[in-house]
């Protein structure tokens, strides 16, 4: 995305394409400032191992300083989103590490959810399929996903003799479909079905499969054509409200209106207003 400092701030070396580097572990391209990141082992159901969980945290980190993408559509390749942990590549050499090794993992899972929810660019999850443990937890952790009636996501940590609180599974589903019904899932570890998901506000929309890669790419370009600045400060404070009382987050989101009104957007959008035109927005 277009960062607000400019090209003549002495801070501006700090910022840099991110799409200049290809992944080792996933599939990326950039089209018109949107990314798609595609998981990208369909013969195993795109599942995660200790390398691309590490790769995919630093490229959603990097996306703070990125300043050629605006939004970013994540997807798995085939006919499926995620299996979540290789249990074969994951699993195993898990049950043989120590506590400390443990916790180093379990920590590293947990910063690629805290850095697609710090990225400012929005996230739309493109899901078909099987979406499971890990995958649920990256599907959950971006912005707005679109689904297929095909469909089944599931959190099955207790299935496999953990509990349903990982990667801040407790935190976001119960404020994602409330918690009774994120208690159900996360202790059974049972599927939600799409028209599930759908109802309870876990989808944004289910589209056939060959319709849902166009229809997240037309929602992400919609986007990345928006004020990606007043993007990232909308992103920011469904965040940081959370753990504020509504007086605290009615005072923050002044002064975010405040600081979003000092933006060129801002006056772009009030000229093309007055002269009858549509907006180009500039993301400064």
């Amino acid at each position: 995305m277009k960062h607000p400092i400019p090209d003549h701030n002495p801070m501006r070396g700090q910022f840099a394409p991110l799409a200049a580097k290809a992944p080792s572990h996933f599939a990326l391209s950039v089209t018109d400032g949107v990314a798609t990141v595609t998981l990208n082992r369909p013969e195993r159901k795109n599942p995660l191992t200790f390398d691309s969980y590490a790769e995919l945290r630093d490229w959603f980190l990097g996306l703070q300083k990125a300043t050629d993408i605006r939004a970013v559509v994540l997807t798995g390749a085939g006919d499926n989103f995620c299996s979540g942990g290789d249990v074969h590549e994951i699993i195993g050499p898990l049950t043989k590490m120590t506590m400390p090794e443990l916790l180093a993992f379990t920590r590293m899972t947990g910063a690629l959810v805290s850095a697609m929810r710090a990225c400012p660019q929005p996230i739309v999850a493109a899901i078909d399929g099987v979406c499971a443990g890990a995958g649920a937890m990256m599907a959950l952790a971006s912005d707005l996903r679109l689904g297929t009636p095909q469909t089944n996501t599931a959190f099955l940590f207790t299935r496999v003799g953990l509990a349903g609180a990982d990667m801040g599974a407790c935190a976001l589903l119960p404020r994602m479909i409330g918690q009774g019904r994120a208690s159900e899932l996360l202790f059974t570890g049972r599927a939600m079905n799409a028209q599930e998901g759908l109802a309870w506000g876990f989808f944004n929309a289910l589209h056939d499969s060959a319709a849902l890669l166009p229809a997240a790419h037309k929602l992400a370009a919609q986007l990345a054509q928006g004020p990606t600045f007043a993007h990232g400060m909308t992103k920011t404070m469904l965040h940081q409200e959370w753990a504020m009382t509504l007086d605290q987050a009615i005072e923050a989101e002044a002064q975010a209106q405040a600081i979003c009104m000092q933006t060129q957007d801002f006056r772009r959008a009030y000229e093309a207003f007055a002269a009858k035109q549509r907006p180009v927005f500039e993301g400064d």
